[in-house]
């Protein structure tokens, strides 16, 4: 066994180095899905208001749908179940 899962095992985890990595790729997510929403608003300011009320609700939840697999992959350290 070694010292990695003896700690584990007697109640002192290591840190992940995933959890920070992880973080910043939130944060990347988040700056890169914002520059490209922004960078379609030339567009979506001529559309009528209820269309642009829409693509806006659409533009921010959609952008949660890649953090379900990076959050496992954070906790986990793998991308699928």
């Amino acid at each position: 066994m070694n010292q990695d899962s003896q700690d584990r095992f007697n109640g002192n985890p290591q840190p992940s180095w995933r959890k920070p990595a992880g973080m910043f790729l939130i944060l990347a997510l988040i700056a890169g899905w914002t520059a490209i929403v922004v960078s379609l608003s030339p567009w979506v300011g001529t559309w009528p208001v209820l269309v642009q009320a829409v693509f806006y609700l659409v533009a921010g939840i959609l952008w949660i749908a890649p953090l379900k697999p990076l959050l496992r992959w954070m906790e986990l350290g793998t991308w699928r179940r």
